[in-house]
């Protein structure tokens, strides 16, 4: 698409060299064919290192900006991406097409399919599932009744993925007006599910704005869990039931967490870490350490904390 053809349908006057946009992307990874945007200080040292063909920036901000990358003055940069990331959003459509099968596969005749779908050798699809557009599937996965793997997901070899649970669905992200109006935010990455990864029965692994949300080679997750988009879940991690991870938040390898446990968004923790059930941590931490409580502090102090409180309320 135009970028002058973009910038007329989101309303954003444009006079500079007109250039062909293919999709959005973060400031860190564009290229000279994405728009990006800029509406966070702390993300200010990106600007002056981003390939980005284009970014809706501020007008204060835009000197920062690299001579090749035009900018696009708004002052509300989030909501123009918002209402440009409809233009680049997956098509839906009801129909399909036999996938590309690979050797020894066992599909049901109930299991539905999208276009361009393409499954390794013995492959096995339930009663129920749905492969959407262009997903992958790899040899020897087991996908159990009612799976639905959205358009452009990726699935390992090695995986089981049991009844009730969604890959690829969109992450929760929202744009708003100044009158308080929501704005959605088309999610236009992928889920990507690496080898020998166990997911439980209904669970939700939201693909990514941008890019793609990752469960990485070996991890074994439990019944009802939530995975927030553009999170990472490092190699070989353990996710007990109903505990959830907010969008954005990367894990290192053999990440630990307790039944009913969360993390907030954006955080970067270490690896080896365990957080204990019930728990919810809001900032990132170090690895090889165990935390529990909310907000999530060291488990040691935390038991001690638990002893004070306790002696404390044997004094009344």
């Amino acid at each position: 698409m135009k970028l002058s053809q973009i910038c007329k349908e989101i309303k954003i006057d444009f006079n500079e060299q007109d250039i062909d946009i293919e999709g959005l992307h973060t400031l860190n990874e564009a290229d000279a064919s994405q728009l990006s945007f800029f509406n966070d200080e702390k993300y200010l040292e990106q600007l002056a290192t981003t390939k980005a063909g284009a970014v809706l920036i501020e007008k204060q901000y835009a000197p920062l900006l690299p001579a090749t990358t035009i900018a696009v003055i708004t002052d509300e940069p989030y909501l123009k991406l918002a209402q440009t990331s409809i233009f680049f959003a997956h098509k839906v459509s009801t129909t399909g097409e036999e996938p590309n099968m690979g050797e020894a596969c066992h599909i049901d005749t109930k299991a539905s399919f999208g276009k361009g779908v393409v499954l390794g050798d013995n492959v096995t699809i339930m009663a129920g599932a749905y492969v959407g557009d262009n997903v992958s599937i790899g040899s020897n996965t087991l996908i159990y009744p009612n799976v639905t793997l959205y358009h452009g997901s990726a699935i390992g070899e090695n995986c089981i993925i049991h009844a009730g649970t969604v890959i690829g669905s969109d992450g929760y992200g929202f744009a708003h007006t100044k009158q308080g109006e929501h704005v959605k935010i088309y999610q236009n990455g992928n889920a990507v599910i690496e080898n020998s990864v166990e997911i439980g029965a209904n669970c939700v692994i939201d693909r990514a704005v941008f890019g793609s949300t990752y469960i990485r080679q070996g991890s074994k997750l439990d019944n009802l869990i939530q995975v927030g988009h553009n999170c990472d879940i490092g190699q070989h991690s353990l996710m007990a039931g109903q505990s959830g991870m907010a969008g954005s938040t990367i894990t290192g390898r053999n990440f630990v967490i307790g039944g009913q446990s969360a993390c907030a968004g954006h955080l970067k923790l270490g690896d080896f870490i365990t957080i204990a059930g019930k728990s919810g941590l809001t900032k990132s931490v170090s690895g090889g350490k165990t935390y529990a409580g909310f907000p999530a502090i060291e488990h040691k102090l935390w038991l001690r904390l638990q002893a004070k409180l306790a002696f404390l309320v044997k004094r009344k």
